[in-house]
């Protein structure tokens, strides 16, 4: 099988390597990709949203499965292309992938089929959005209604604090259009927890939980970034919890789709706060989260390219999917002064030193190769994820392993997991 992976993160690298295990895959390209996948498929230098190339690049080499890692291409429609030109495609339909693409849109869903959420309004009107504040409780959270890499999403501790997020996103367009609509939504506390699954339009299972860092600095301070580090299981996603989540947010959301005219197949990411009053649901992805995916896809037992055909073809109730019986930590290395100015091209040493160690993988997110050897290429670097038989023994592992990588300007947390010692 030739399979075509879309996208240049720690996320389709993480594909890449899992693909790359299916005795299946007999030749993986990935458009565009960076200096890591090369280790595993032919990188073609054709951008993640040139759907059209992209599709005749798949007919040119007879494409049988392309796996679309990204959000942008999802949201923007790739799906809708390739399946126009007859091509195996995973991933939801644009139609679908609102789901991720627009907050207002996925609010209303949940209130519509009563998918516990938090309480919220949508507003596309700034003045009216700045009414509305002058009568709220504090903190409160802001949503750029649009894709904006994880990025456009405000917790405001007053008034002062809202009125400037509303400027910042609805009239100095900081998200670019994401910022045309709003969602104003209450602020909830608890544990947060991801819950990444597979779903055939109409099946779903749910792959093993996860937490991801979002702040750049230790002790969750500091801006929000795409991701600092995360690990898998999540100790607070309890027995009790997961059935919950089974019966009031994951099949109703897959149902509320269905109904909607808007067949969900591909990756639902389920973003989760684990509150007093219950799980509710923080935000949808439709696709797999990244870093999550660096802790997930590892301990996944499965044949990765087994259950995506099985996704297309809506034949996932007949698929047993399993997990190691173990723990995975993800330290994101990345580029000092990310997420808001960073230098690049600066080489990277030791990354040989992960092909001897069994249990340690190290994921390219923002790198590149040139003549004087892979360099930085982006404000994340480098996913280093290591297993170990409980979440303490991975995160010790983890890192030991961010020992074995250097590179000039590394930056990472160093609290990644901490919440493991609360548990």
């Amino acid at each position: 099988m030739k399979v075509l992976i879309v996208g240049s993160g720690g996320r389709e690298h993480a594909i890449a390597w899992k693909v790359a295990q299916s005795p299946k895959a007999e030749k993986i390209y990935c458009a565009p990709g960076n200096a890591g996948i090369e280790e595993y498929a032919q990188c073609v230098d054709i951008g993640a949203m040139e759907f059209e190339k992209l599709a005749d690049f798949a007919q040119e080499k007879g494409i049988d499965l392309t796996i679309v890692g990204m959000d942008d291409p999802l949201v923007g429609g790739i799906v809708d292309v390739f399946e126009a030109k007859g091509l195996k495609v995973f991933g939801p339909r644009k139609n679908a992938a609102i789901l991720e693409g627009s907050k207002a849109f996925s609010k209303d869903l949940m209130k519509k089929y009563g998918i516990p959420t938090a309480a919220y309004e949508n507003f596309d009107d700034p003045k009216a959005a700045l009414a509305y504040l002058e009568q709220a409780k504090f903190p409160i959270v802001l949503k750029a209604d649009g894709l904006a890499l994880g990025k456009g999403v405000l917790i405001c501790d007053s008034l002062e604090e809202a009125k400037e997020g509303v400027q910042s996103i609805m009239m100095d367009k900081k998200f670019g259009s994401a910022g045309n609509t709003m969602v104003i939504e209450e602020f909830m506390t608890g544990r947060e927890v991801s819950v990444l699954s597979f779903v055939d339009g109409k099946t779903i299972k749910t792959m093993t939980s996860a937490q991801d860092h979002k702040r750049a600095q230790d002790g969750d301070q500091g801006l929000n970034t795409g991701g600092m580090g995360t690990f898998s299981p999540s100790p607070f996603y309890t027995e009790e919890v997961d059935e919950f989540c089974r019966r009031h947010i994951y099949q109703a959301t897959v149902d509320a789709m269905a109904k909607e005219g808007r067949e969900f197949k591909g990756i639902i990411f389920f973003g989760l706060m684990l509150t007093e009053n219950g799980p509710r649901v923080l935000e949808y992805n439709a696709r797999f989260g990244d870093p999550e995916a660096q802790v997930v896809l590892p301990r996944m037992k499965n044949d990765i390219l087994e259950v995506v055909e099985a996704c297309i073809d809506g034949t996932l109730d007949q698929i047993d999917l399993q997990f190691e019986d173990n723990a995975a930590v993800c330290v994101v290395l990345a580029s000092k002064g990310y997420p808001v100015s960073y230098e690049k091209g600066f080489v990277i040493h030791g990354l040989e030193k992960f092909k001897e160690k069994d249990g340690y993988y190290v994921f390219h997110a923002g790198t590149k190769k040139t003549e004087k050897g892979i360099v930085t290429n982006g404000g994340r670097v480098l996913g280093v994820t290591a297993k170990g038989e409980d979440l303490k023994a991975a995160r010790a592992n983890a890192y030991e392993a961010v020992k074995l990588v250097e590179f000039e300007n590394k930056y990472y947390r160093n609290d990644i997991g901490k919440a493991i010692d609360e548990a």
